[in-house]
């Protein structure tokens, strides 16, 4: 079941965004994850009316900023289209493995994949 309206704005507005630390750390106490080849989503139940989402991309896996922030758009663009049809979770978004031989198009279907994947 999907949480936002189809017809719902196509931006990446703040309130579709984990800021604070709590709130991250609140997705990985609740210990549920789906893993995919280079991602792993990190979800927990929220009771606002959208999904939101945070990402993290550690150094040690993405050595270089340019790595680590092309990681980041990917994901934040994957997650601005398909907002509207995914359920109301809070989101991790976590690069799992280091990226060397990975496209953009591995990172956008792994993502899709997992987004497909979430529980409703």
């Amino acid at each position: 079941m999907a949480c936002g309206s189809p017809d719902a704005d196509q931006s990446l507005r703040d309130a579709y965004r984990l800021r604070k630390t709590d709130e991250y750390s609140s997705v990985f106490a609740f210990r549920r994850a789906i893993k995919g080849q280079f991602l792993i989503v990190h979800y927990r139940p929220n009771a606002l009316t959208t999904a939101r989402m945070g990402v993290v991309v550690a150094k040690k896996l993405a050595r270089r900023a340019v790595q680590r922030n092309l990681v980041k758009r990917i994901v934040r663009e994957g997650f601005r289209r398909q907002r509207a049809a995914l359920p109301c979770l809070d989101l991790v978004v976590r690069l799992n493995r280091p990226i060397v031989g990975a496209s953009r198009t591995n990172l956008h279907n792994d993502l899709a994949d997992l987004l497909r994947r979430l529980p409703t």
